[in-house]
């Protein structure tokens, strides 16, 4: 028996993959197809995946072709495949020539003519076709316009159509050419001062366009959830861009803290601090800066929330301020109670601190390192530290590639992201909604 195996991503299954799986089943007796893993695809640089691993190797299943279907998960994998299956050719297409060469040393290496005039990569692109509208202080000092620009780039099918500076807004009734921005996208990303974005959001839900706001949504909890009303009303996505949260290292983070893995959960802590010389900022230019509670706050909160939930029963926030200023804290400090949990939030513009994020549970616990909102690396430790496991994931332009992927995935489906739940959205703009009523302690 001859066995043959090849490999592929398979997304939007199409005619040309059908047609090679058809020419390699025919080099042989048995086809092994790999399907490559959504984690094992992003270390490729592969984020416009369009249907999740499932609907991938049911799709291959499907075609009836595979005598049999496995997942490829790792680099290196291939070798130890053609060894544990016994190979006899590997096969793949003709755009891959010469890549796989160094795997003769183990069988036979075929390479395929692809099929003409069809991609995956241009049925995405023309899937995904959304031209996404920019609101924002144009300054690369102040907003994320900048990394947001670069990074688009990266994503099938996303057109940045038209942007609309900060300095347009001194009132929402007074843009006369609104409409007309509004009329040349199909979404909106919000990177605006936090205190605009209430009418901002609002102002692009009420005319239909899809929305990804830099966190939070808004300064009280009833706005933010005046804006998911608006969103479901209105058939929108609303998103939070909070890059952190489409981390995969994160992901997983937060799916082995669920399987139980260091027990119940008792306390978290999250340190996100960065340093800004604010001593010769002007009024007006203190007034574009976005201050700590607003910019460290959301990345500091989320895991909090999704770790421990919305539901705490206490909160207290102790800030220093800016000299001369009400509101604009250099440091910020967040203690929240839960019936059985306590957590511990640290962020600061003007001071600096290790930015480590520890979740300490009753069987052991896990340590981010520094940066830890940029998470590609984590460590599971136990009291016996022969038990101790790493964690390394690829994480690609801070995770704000992923995040922009999974907005168009998610108007694409017409389906609300799950990776920041609504309740966790309403708890931060809840905390933003507590510091700005001055019933915080205020050091000196």
């Amino acid at each position: 028996m001859v066995k043959v195996i090849t490999y592929g991503t398979y997304d939007l299954l199409h005619y040309g993959h059908i047609r090679l799986l058809e020419r390699a089943k025919a080099l042989g007796d048995y086809l092994i197809v790999g399907v490559t893993s959504d984690d094992f695809d992003k270390t490729r640089g592969k984020i416009n995946n369009q249907q999740s691993l499932t609907d991938r190797l049911e799709a291959v299943r499907a075609t009836g072709i595979a005598d049999e279907v496995i997942v490829e998960e790792y680099e290196g994998q291939k070798i130890d495949d053609i060894r544990k299956y016994n190979i006899d050719i590997f096969t793949v297409g003709s755009d891959w020539q010469g890549h796989f060469d160094y795997l003769s040393n183990y069988c036979k290496v075929i390479y395929l003519s692809r099929t003409e005039g069809v991609s995956s990569t241009e049925l995405r692109a023309d899937k995904n076709h959304v031209r996404i509208g920019i609101i924002g202080e144009t300054d690369t000092t102040l907003t994320s316009i900048d990394k947001f620009m670069r990074e688009v780039r990266y994503v099938n099918g996303v057109e940045p159509a038209a942007i609309l500076g900060d300095h347009s807004w001194n009132g929402l009734e007074n843009i006369e050419d609104y409409d007309e921005f509004l009329d040349r996208v199909d979404a909106v990303y919000v990177a605006s001062h936090p205190s605009a974005h209430f009418r901002q959001v609002s102002a692009a839900l009420e005319h239909g366009k899809h929305v990804l706001c830099e966190s939070p949504f808004a300064l009280t909890g009833a706005e933010c959830e005046k804006l998911f009303e608006l969103a479901k009303a209105n058939k929108c996505i609303l998103m939070e861009g909070i890059k952190t949260a489409y981390a995969t290292a994160y992901e997983r983070l937060l799916l082995l803290i669920k399987s139980g893995k260091i027990g119940e959960v008792v306390s978290v802590d999250s340190v996100c601090t960065s340093m800004k010389d604010f001593g010769a900022c002007s009024p007006e230019m203190l007034s574009k800066n976005w201050n700590t509670i607003t910019e460290w706050g959301p990345p500091g909160l989320l895991p909090v929330f999704q770790i421990l939930g919305s539901d705490f029963i206490g909160m207290n926030i102790a800030s220093k301020m800016i000299e001369g200023t009400k509101d604009f804290d250099i440091f910020s400090k967040i203690d929240l109670t839960y019936p059985s949990a306590v957590a511990s939030v640290r962020i600061g513009k003007g001071m600096k601190s290790e930015g480590e994020l520890v979740v300490s549970g009753t069987k052991g616990y896990i340590i981010v390192p520094a940066p830890w909102w940029k998470t590609d690396y984590f460590e599971v430790r136990f009291e016996d530290p022969s038990n101790n496991k790493r964690y390394f994931y690829q994480l690609d332009g801070e995770g704000i590639r992923y995040e922009i992927a999974a907005f168009v995935r998610a108007i694409t489906a017409g389906r609300q992201d799950a990776y920041v739940d609504p309740a966790v959205s309403k708890a931060i703009c809840t905390v933003m909604e507590k510091f700005y009523s001055g019933n915080i302690h205020c050091l000196k």
